[in-house]
């Protein structure tokens, strides 16, 4: 596996994949990876002839009272397990390379309307910083296809919507949110759960079903919200959010409605947890 840390680098290898008529996949990560992250690169490879995985933990997206600092960081478990994927390049570009004016200097980025609602309305900036990085990746590299999870949701719907406004010539492929054995959705963040924090967790994916299966009921919204907040309150957790959206993450007028999605963001401990369930998934 190939590494690289400048554009200029990047782009040369990526230019010369293309002029052999090879299709460029790109699998973009803050590292400290896991089989989450792994399989969006199987999935990546799916779809394209070579690919390409980058790692960078982008400043523009953390609150000022958020986890930059601590976001674990761990290149050489992340390098090795991308090579064993067959991975074929790494991007690990700097601070100072991706925003060379400094991230207080650099171009703006804002999504209208999907990125002030659920997690947007808690980490005011969020998902401008999501924009920003995203593109300013897909400008250095270059794909063909971006492979995303679905289990950041509003994530996935903010750069699909950006792709598209901003005509990138790129093709977004979401990918199913892989899960340990107990239901809990994969996560860097999970290895913040301390003790009994990680049994509990458990909960923020029973609770998705219990929605899922309420709307199946014909359960009214409102209930199903109320409902799925009281049972995270109940298990100790700080709850955000606990919604039901069409899959645009407009709000739905009637249960029944095809295309649904719940999602959950709260906090347990020092811990912040997001999932989602698409009702005509899982």
């Amino acid at each position: 596996m190939q590494s690289f840390s400048t554009i200029a680098q990047m782009r040369e290898q990526v230019g010369q994949w293309h002029r052999d008529g090879l299709r460029i996949g790109f699998v973009p990560t803050m590292g400290n990876l896991h089989a989450g992250h792994f399989a969006l690169v199987e999935l990546a490879r799916e779809h394209s002839d070579k690919v390409i995985a980058s790692i960078f933990v982008n400043p523009t997206q953390f609150g000022p009272n958020e986890d930059y600092g601590r976001y674990p960081r761990t290149p050489d478990t992340d390098i090795a397990g991308l090579a064993g994927k067959d991975c074929d390049a790494l991007f690990l570009p700097s601070v100072d390379e991706m925003y060379p004016f400094g991230t207080i200097g650099c171009v703006q980025m804002h999504v209208p309307g999907i990125t002030d609602i659920l997690c947007g309305a808690h980490r005011p900036g969020h998902f401008n910083g999501v924009a920003q990085v995203v593109s300013r990746l897909f400008n250095m590299v270059q794909p063909d296809v971006a492979v995303f999870g679905r289990k950041d949701y509003q994530q996935l719907q903010v750069i699909r919507y950006m792709t598209e406004e901003m005509s990138f010539p790129v093709r977004i492929v979401a990918a199913p949110t892989l899960r340990e054995t107990d239901g809990l959705a994969m996560s860097s963040r999970n290895q913040y759960l301390q003790g009994d924090e990680r049994q509990v967790a458990t909960t923020v994916y029973r609770t998705l079903r219990a929605m899922r299966d309420a709307a199946a009921q014909g359960t009214p919204l409102r209930d199903i919200e109320d409902q799925a907040t009281l049972a995270l309150q109940e298990a100790g957790f700080i709850v955000d959010y606990a919604e039901v959206r069409r899959s645009d993450l407009t709000r739905p007028k009637l249960p029944a409605e095809p295309g649904l999605v719940a999602l959950i963001a709260a906090r347990l401990g020092r811990t912040r947890l997001i999932d989602n369930l698409e009702f005509d998934g899982e």
